[in-house]
Protein backbone atom coordinates (compact mmCIF):
# COMPACT_ATOMS: atom_id res chain seq x y z
CA UNK A 1 0.00 0.00 0.00
CA UNK A 2 1.01 3.68 -0.74
CA UNK A 3 1.77 5.94 2.37
CA UNK A 4 2.30 9.34 1.87
CA UNK A 5 2.55 11.91 4.79
CA UNK A 6 3.12 16.00 4.51
CA UNK A 7 5.51 17.85 6.84
CA UNK A 8 6.85 21.01 7.03
CA UNK A 9 3.53 23.19 7.78
CA UNK A 10 3.52 25.79 10.11
CA UNK A 11 2.57 29.53 10.41
CA UNK A 12 4.40 32.65 8.90
CA UNK A 13 3.69 36.13 8.19
CA UNK A 14 2.53 37.58 4.31
CA UNK A 15 5.23 37.68 2.19
CA UNK A 16 7.01 34.66 3.96
CA UNK A 17 7.97 31.45 2.96
CA UNK A 18 7.83 27.44 3.25
CA UNK A 19 8.57 24.69 1.85
CA UNK A 20 6.39 21.58 2.27
CA UNK A 21 7.29 17.69 2.00
CA UNK A 22 6.30 14.59 1.62
CA UNK A 23 7.47 11.45 1.99
CA UNK A 24 6.22 8.72 -1.00
CA UNK A 25 6.67 5.61 -0.15
CA UNK A 26 4.91 1.92 -1.74
CA UNK A 27 4.75 3.83 -5.60
CA UNK A 28 7.06 2.03 -7.79
CA UNK A 29 5.60 3.37 -11.03
CA UNK A 30 6.69 6.67 -11.98
CA UNK A 31 3.83 6.85 -14.27
CA UNK A 32 1.99 8.71 -11.98
CA UNK A 33 0.82 12.52 -10.89
CA UNK A 34 1.84 13.63 -7.38
CA UNK A 35 -0.11 16.72 -6.29
CA UNK A 36 -0.42 19.24 -3.70
CA UNK A 37 -3.95 20.36 -2.44
CA UNK A 38 -5.32 22.12 0.07
CA UNK A 39 -8.11 23.23 1.87
CA UNK A 40 -9.38 26.14 4.07
CA UNK A 41 -12.51 26.22 6.32
CA UNK A 42 -16.00 26.22 4.39
CA UNK A 43 -14.17 25.85 0.93
CA UNK A 44 -13.47 22.86 -1.38
CA UNK A 45 -10.61 21.18 -1.53
CA UNK A 46 -8.60 22.49 -4.12
CA UNK A 47 -5.39 21.03 -6.34
CA UNK A 48 -2.76 23.49 -6.19
CA UNK A 49 0.20 21.98 -8.04
CA UNK A 50 1.13 18.85 -9.55
CA UNK A 51 4.13 17.27 -11.69
CA UNK A 52 3.51 14.45 -14.15
CA UNK A 53 6.68 12.09 -13.03
CA UNK A 54 7.61 10.39 -16.17
CA UNK A 55 7.53 14.20 -18.26
CA UNK A 56 8.10 16.43 -15.66
CA UNK A 57 5.00 18.60 -16.50
CA UNK A 58 4.14 20.60 -13.77
CA UNK A 59 0.37 22.14 -13.32
CA UNK A 60 -0.79 25.27 -11.00
CA UNK A 61 -3.58 27.03 -10.34
CA UNK A 62 -3.16 30.52 -11.35
CA UNK A 63 -3.62 31.97 -8.04
CA UNK A 64 -0.05 30.37 -7.23
CA UNK A 65 1.66 30.78 -10.05
CA UNK A 66 5.01 32.03 -10.19
CA UNK A 67 4.70 31.86 -6.23
CA UNK A 68 5.03 28.11 -5.54
CA UNK A 69 7.17 25.45 -6.90
CA UNK A 70 6.73 21.77 -6.87
CA UNK A 71 9.33 19.30 -6.95
CA UNK A 72 10.66 16.14 -6.58
CA UNK A 73 13.30 14.39 -5.21
CA UNK A 74 13.11 10.65 -6.52
CA UNK A 75 16.37 9.06 -4.53
CA UNK A 76 14.50 10.24 -1.26
CA UNK A 77 11.24 9.33 -2.46
CA UNK A 78 9.66 12.89 -1.10
CA UNK A 79 7.89 15.22 -3.18
CA UNK A 80 8.36 19.17 -2.24
CA UNK A 81 5.98 22.31 -2.85
CA UNK A 82 7.96 25.72 -2.32
CA UNK A 83 5.81 28.11 -1.54
CA UNK A 84 6.87 32.31 -1.49
CA UNK A 85 5.24 35.29 -1.06
CA UNK A 86 2.93 33.82 1.04
CA UNK A 87 -0.86 35.28 1.17
CA UNK A 88 -3.40 35.08 3.82
CA UNK A 89 -5.57 33.91 1.37
CA UNK A 90 -3.03 30.66 1.09
CA UNK A 91 -3.96 29.60 4.76
CA UNK A 92 -5.34 26.07 4.40
CA UNK A 93 -4.76 22.65 5.08
CA UNK A 94 -2.38 21.20 2.45
CA UNK A 95 -2.49 17.39 1.17
CA UNK A 96 0.01 16.15 -0.81
CA UNK A 97 -1.70 13.06 -3.06
CA UNK A 98 -0.73 10.71 -6.27
CA UNK A 99 -2.49 9.61 -8.75
CA UNK A 100 -1.93 7.20 -11.42
CA UNK A 101 -4.90 7.48 -13.58
CA UNK A 102 -3.84 8.74 -16.87
CA UNK A 103 -6.02 11.51 -16.94
CA UNK A 104 -4.36 12.92 -14.06
CA UNK A 105 -1.31 14.99 -16.30
CA UNK A 106 -4.05 16.90 -18.23
CA UNK A 107 -6.03 19.63 -17.16
CA UNK A 108 -7.24 21.00 -14.09
CA UNK A 109 -6.62 18.66 -11.01
CA UNK A 110 -9.29 16.77 -9.30
CA UNK A 111 -9.72 15.14 -5.88
CA UNK A 112 -11.04 11.67 -7.50
CA UNK A 113 -8.37 11.33 -9.64
CA UNK A 114 -6.09 11.04 -6.41
CA UNK A 115 -6.73 7.67 -4.63
CA UNK A 116 -3.75 8.00 -2.13
CA UNK A 117 -3.42 10.91 0.13
CA UNK A 118 -1.41 12.38 3.09
CA UNK A 119 -3.47 13.33 6.32
CA UNK A 120 -2.42 17.18 5.99
CA UNK A 121 -0.49 19.89 7.02
CA UNK A 122 -1.58 23.21 8.30
CA UNK A 123 -0.71 26.22 6.71
CA UNK A 124 -1.17 29.91 8.69
CA UNK A 125 -0.51 33.03 6.89
CA UNK A 126 -0.50 35.57 9.14
CA UNK A 127 -1.39 39.27 7.84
Amino acid sequence: LAQLMESGGGTVQAGGSLKLSCSVSGVRDRSICLGWFRQAPGKEREGVARIFMLENIDYYIDSVKDRFTISEDSAKNTLFLQMSSLKPEDTATYYCAASVQGTCRRGRMGAPEYSMWGQGTQVTVSS
